[in-house]
């Protein structure tokens, strides 16, 4: 739930390979950055339109796919994908080279020859999926470019494979499921992937559990998370749950099993699963136009509106990008039904179906009109909180789940807690959760490791409670999991679940990330066993991808990787905390705070006010505000960016339009401008 920057490529191969970073490389001498010129290409180019997703080799053997929809563009040692847009490219180049950096030169040397950009950061990643060293490459940026740079080296014996991101931020925003399908998929000649399909999982046993905690507590060290909520399922039963770590940083509270955290996004899934007993009941269908269901329902395109099905509410797939920033800044007197308003502004970005688009706003949409179907004379809010308690939550036993947050915060519940601007791990604020409650069927669940637990035994059990009987049936069930669009190599998107088959095991789970929290729940289907994992720390995050990893080790005896990822990424983050920290002034350049005005406001995000606290600068939105600090950019431009815990990495230009001072915030694909008052 929480507004992310764009993947870099380090996240995408994080994603594919719970990937780690180890001590920096050695920086590289600047490097190029592309041009709106045509590529280089060393040999007569041979021109494919993709017309599905398409596996493919280099000339020297490295297996990748290219996406449905991309041309491709080879010429000896260089392939070049680009997508629909023509403002991005994926070029994959064959080099040999003494070490990355070499590497990377020679790369762009033969991409785009005349192309220079200072490098910002190079680190390393371990050695997965077949290669003997991997280093990722960034490069310096300003924001009006709003452009992605990137490049990664892998190698195998003496020969380098190297792979440059390059083109904008809004397209691959757009785009990040077929990148992520590129990268991942990226393979050098004649590897064999791991696999654990066939093999027989072990039950969870005491020395198996003991196994996962002890992952668990050495990665909540290695990344700064106080508590933590964890539990385990294996062939029916809860063999363990409970806590570790603390509630709030310098307070002896600890983390139990009834301790509640925001699960975020993990409500998605709670909330298709009150859609799928309502389908049960005859209420709706799958099938039907959202508009039959719910007349009201609008959206910014009328020809999309009436395309749109009740299974395509929380797909991800109708075209409809993020638009966040409008509902983070603006809720204190934000509705459920303001917040169906809103829909009506979204207008897709991309072809119905096309590729996987995260929507909060449809995904709120979906629990809503399922709460008004039940209960059609409550307030939207009100009829979805009292479906979701009497249709979910009573009949699994989750007897402390809340969408209260006031009732949540009062009782035994998990602080937030973040960095601050030199990456200290410090107590949070909820100031910024408050802004999904009129969005509540999209990420405002609060659940406890006991609580959650029951929820991931009904996927497991298809449908039937403890005692047999059948809550939901497992056709409607099942439903949610159906592919809808793809998000990677070999992970889809359904309804509001994943189901990742990287490990050749299917995997149902799905993140929730707000301000201060991070969760994730995974279910093994065909071996009966799942786990919950709950954090109170911004950096939770870090810990998803290798807590599946390290289960599926644990239960298949597969390679031990996770703990290693764990270890990398932790490290990659504190190096890109420091490289960040040393452009940032704090507290911020007076000079330039200076020439900015005392009152902005902007039409879709509300009023900003300037403040001065002590030597400190304040920007006060109103429903939150934080400390910021100053940045000169290498476009001559100048950023202020929010850095209090919780609440830091939102970007605000300075700039003049039409003879007034302007401030302007942008997320993948939107931009918005605060205009000076007065």
């Amino acid at each position: 739930m929480k507004l992310h920057p764009l993947p870099s490529v380090a996240l995408l191969l994080t994603a594919a390979a719970c990937a780690h970073v180890t001590e920096p490389a050695p920086s590289p001498p600047a490097e190029a950055r592309p041009t709106a010129a045509t590529p280089a290409l060393v040999a007569k180019p041979v021109v494919e339109q993709l017309a599905a997703d398409s596996p493919r080799t280099t000339a020297a053997g490295t297996s990748f796919t290219g996406p449905d929809g991309w041309s491709l563009t080879s010429a000896g040692p260089l392939v070049v994908l680009q997508p629909p847009e023509t403002d991005s490219h994926v070029a994959i180049v064959d080099v040999h080279g003494a070490d990355a950096a070499a590497a990377v030169a020679a790369a762009w040397a033969t991409y785009r020859p005349e192309a220079k950009r200072p490098l910002q950061l190079a680190t390393s990643r371990p050695a997965h999926n077949g290669w003997d060293e991997r280093q990722v490459f960034a490069y310096e940026t300003s924001p009006n470019e709003r452009a992605v740079v990137e490049a990664v080296a892998l190698r195998k014996g003496d020969a380098w494979t190297v792979v440059v991101i390059d083109g904008s931020e809004p397209t691959f925003e757009k785009r990040a499921a077929p990148l992520n399908l590129v990268v991942q998929s990226l393979r050098p000649k004649g590897y064999t992937r791991e696999s654990f399909a066939g093999r027989k999982a072990h039950p969870l046993d005491a020395e198996r559990l003991a196994l996962m905690k002890d992952f668990v507590r050495q990665s909540m060290e290695q990344l700064g998370i106080p508590g933590v909520g964890l539990a385990f399922i294996d062939g029916g039963k809860v063999v363990w749950e409970g806590g570790m770590g603390v509630r709030a940083l310098g307070k002896a509270s600890r983390v139990n099993a009834d301790t509640l955290f925001m699960a975020a996004s993990n409500t998605k899934g709670m909330s298709t699963l009150l859609l799928a007993r309502l389908v049960d009941e005859k209420k709706l269908r799958w099938d039907e136009p959202v508009v039959k269901a719910y007349p009201a329902f609008k959206l910014g395109d009328q020809a999309v509106t009436s395309t749109v099905l009740v299974k395509h509410l929380v797909c991800a797939c109708t075209g409809l990008p993020r638009q966040d920033l409008e509902w983070l800044f603006e809720f204190k007197k934000a509705t459920p039904a303001s917040s169906m308003a809103l829909l009506g502004t979204v207008k897709p970005t991309s072809k119905f179906g096309e590729v996987f688009q995260y929507s909060n706003l449809m995904a709120a949409a979906a629990g809503f009109i399922a709460g008004s179907l039940e209960y059609p004379r409550r307030e939207l809010g009100a009829a979805y909180d009292a479906a979701m308690k009497e249709k979910v939550f009573d009949p699994l036993g989750m007897r402390f789940t809340t969408f209260d947050m006031r009732q949540a915060l009062r009782g035994n519940h998990a602080s937030p807690h973040g960095e601050d601007v030199d990456g200290k791990l410090a107590l949070g604020s909820n100031a910024l959760d408050y802004s999904i409650v009129p969005l509540r069927p999209a990420g405002a669940v609060w659940t406890s490791p006991h609580d959650f637990i029951r929820y991931v035994q009904l996927e497991l059990s298809r449908g039937k409670l403890p005692n047999g009987r059948v809550l939901v049936s497992e056709e409607n069930l099942l439903a949610r999991r159906i592919p809808q669009v793809p998000i990677g190599e070999d992970q889809t998107y359904g309804m509001g679940l994943i189901v990742d088959t990287t490990y050749g095991v299917p995997v149902v789970h799905h993140g929730g990330d707000m301000p201060g929290y991070h969760s994730d729940f995974l279910a093994l289907p065909d071996q009966g066993i799942g786990a919950v994992l709950l954090t109170n720390s911004d950096t939770g995050y870090m810990m998803r991808r290798a807590f599946m990893r390290r289960l599926l080790e644990v239960v298949f005896d597969g390679n031990p990787e996770a703990a290693a990822d764990v270890a990398g990424q932790a490290a990659v983050h504190k190096a890109e905390v420091a490289k960040d920290r040393e452009r940032l002034v704090v507290p911020a350049d007076g000079a330039l705070t200076a020439n900015l005005a005392v009152r902005y406001k902007s039409p879709d995000l509300g009023e900003l006010t300037v403040r001065r606290k002590g030597a400190a600068t304040v920007f006060d939105l109103g429903e939150w505000q934080s400390t910021v600090a100053s940045r000169k950019n290498d476009d001559g431009s100048v950023s202020f960016i929010t850095i209090d815990p919780n609440k830091a990495g939102f970007e605000f230009v300075v700039g003049v339009r039409d003879g007034k001072r302007v401030l302007t915030i942008r997320d993948g694909q939107h931009e918005y401008a605060f205009v000076e008052v007065g």
